[in-house]
């Protein structure tokens, strides 16, 4: 092999890396927002029960084709206080799990017959996905389109590979460099250090098989290998924990690092106390080498499976212990805990939109939550001239501005993904005037609380009739929140004719309050500083309604 032809090979290598990984990514892309609602689903069962996290884990991963993506999402929801260290857990083990498919995936297109080449039949499915998102006429169908092209150009990438290591193979310098890197620790360092460098485990195992089915490694080697991209894989996940200002988030990446390590030594020590007691005569390479003889893609492909699916069988009961470990490396910070923060969403969850959606959307439902709290404490304030939940209210006030702006911000990145559905993205655009109504909630709130301290000054309160007629309008207030808000988080549209009855309502209270405001003025029965203050009141409270009703004043509300 001359220099012109081994230059060329090596870009031919690099060409097929690269489209391997564009394929990753279209896949990825595509099958995530064509499950979007099936994987909303799937994380909202998340439970205390281990199989149930390792099967949500192990689905997830294969639905958006990364584990890596599995535990930043994962560390998002620990951030975010979702769910607890433990069911972290179980759900990072499932992703190890989940992402060995693609190495089943890549050995199945490297069979091949005298009759037919599995890889060029597969790859073929590139084209195909191209005509079917050209054709199609709907969103869903073009995202299949595109996952059958990236599909398709899996199997194009991993030809790519394979004919640059056949070409490789004949290079007999290149082979005997490669048989002197008998080290199985450094073997495990190299596959490590390359999957940090290109964020793709599965790019390294599916080299690994290339190399092994060419011959220029051996299957000990391709095992040692895929065992370092575990190790390698982990920095992803190390990276999103470091960067959280979340204790038990970075335990949840330390998880993930302690599980693949520990597995990776166990699977050494083990084959070297084997090769010792049976004289060499016996290894983990020459037991797949046996189950699975003369498919060198298989034996590969099948060890990283059982190789994971093992390890999550002896680790699972230990999880506990796991959690409790991390805990004594990662021991609890001392600083104090922010007022202001997110409730449900964490910016990791960016790198899965479906459940950042799902995810903003419980984050405004309890920013109404906080809002309409604030009216009626608000409302408590002036009623008794009791003014002992001030600082409570401050609180939650700085809390709905800092939702206000941040969330926004949250909202802004996530509609730029080119990897969001359709309607995941038309009730974005929804959510930022549903922020501002909010948030508007919250400063007439705020704005009765200044009447109640105005009156507190001159030492004045409200008559009996007029405390009457505020009790009447915080009923009404607080039945159109629940009735706004049942329709926002179910979609049940039908209950909108019960909000705009109330709202109905609202309007003639607010008519009939400003009336009997007048009478009690001319009656002399109500000073003027004190009307001032409920005419204010009640204009206010009638705008509350109005925004508890622009919250579900979109069809994109509704239907999501």
């Amino acid at each position: 092999m001359n220099n012109i032809t081994m230059i060329s090979d090596v870009l031919k290598l690099l060409s097929g890396i690269g489209v391997f990984l564009m394929a990753c990514d279209i896949m990825s892309r595509n099958l995530e927002a064509i499950s979007s609602d099936k994987l909303k689903k799937l994380f909202s069962k998340v439970s205390g029960n281990r199989i149930v996290g390792v099967m949500i884990g192990a689905i997830a991963t294969i639905a958006i084709q990364s584990s890596g993506a599995t535990t930043v999402m994962t560390i998002g929801f620990v951030n975010a206080g979702i769910i607890s260290l433990s069911q972290a857990a179980t759900i990072i083990f499932g992703g190890e799990i989940g992402t060995t498919i693609t190495g089943q995936i890549v050995a199945l297109g490297m069979f091949n017959t005298d009759m037919i080449d599995m890889n060029v039949l597969l790859s073929a499915l590139a084209g195909i996905g191209v005509f079917m998102n050209m054709f199609a006429k709907t969103d869903k169908r073009k995202r299949l389109g595109y996952i059958f092209a990236g599909l398709g150009m899996l199997f194009v990438g991993l030809n790519m590979m394979s004919n640059s290591m056949r070409n490789f193979a004949q290079a007999e310098g290149l082979r005997s460099f490669l048989a002197t890197i008998d080290s199985i620790f450094l073997l495990v360092i190299i596959g490590a250090i390359l999957t940090a460098l290109i964020q793709s485990s599965s790019a390294i195992t599916s080299v690994a098989i290339t190399m092994v089915v060419a011959g220029l490694i051996t299957i000990e080697q391709g095992i040692y290998l895929t065992l370092g991209a575990n190790v390698g894989t982990c920095l992803t996940g190390m990276l999103a924990g470091m960067k959280s200002d979340s204790t038990n988030a970075k335990r949840a990446s330390l998880i993930q690092l302690i599980f693949n390590i520990g597995g990776v030594v166990i699977v050494m020590i083990s084959d070297l106390i084997i090769k010792g007691l049976s004289g060499n005569t016996l290894s983990y390479a020459l037991m797949f080498e046996r189950m699975f003889p003369g498919i060198p893609q298989t034996q590969l492909a099948m060890f990283h499976t059982i190789f994971n699916v093992v390890s999550v069988i002896i680790v699972l009961p230990l999880s506990d212990s796991l959690v409790k470990l991390t805990q004594k490396l990662i021991p609890d910070g001392e600083d104090e805990l922010k007022t202001e923060r997110f409730y449900y969403v964490d910016e990791n969850m960016l790198a899965t939109p479906v459940i950042a959606v799902q995810q903003i959307k419980k984050e405004i439902i309890n920013m109404a939550k906080i809002a309409i709290g604030n009216f009626n404490r608000a409302i408590d304030m002036i009623r008794n001239m009791d003014f002992t939940l001030k600082d409570e209210f401050k609180a939650n006030e700085d809390e709905l501005n800092y939702l206000n702006r941040h969330l926004v911000e949250i909202i802004v990145k996530l509609s730029s993904k080119d990897n969001i559905s359709k309607k995941d993205y038309l009730y974005l655009t929804s959510t930022y005037k549903t922020i501002s109504d909010l948030e508007r909630i919250g400063d007439y709130s705020e704005n009765i609380v200044e009447y109640a301290e105005k009156l507190k000054d001159t030492d004045e309160r409200f008559s009996k009739e007029a405390l009457q007629e505020i009790d009447e309008m915080t009923t009404l207030i607080n039945r159109l929140y629940e009735c706004s808000m049942l329709v926002y988080d179910t979609g049940k549209s039908k209950k909108m004719k019960d909000a705009y009855k109330i709202e109905d309502q609202i309007d003639a209270l607010s008519k009939r309050m400003s009336e009997q405001h007048i009478r009690r003025l001319n009656e002399g029965s109500c000073s003027a500083n004190v009307g001032a203050q409920y005419l204010k009141l009640s204009s206010d409270s009638e705008r509350i309604g109005d925004h508890l009703i622009n919250i579900n004043d979109t069809d994109y509300v509704i239907s999501h």
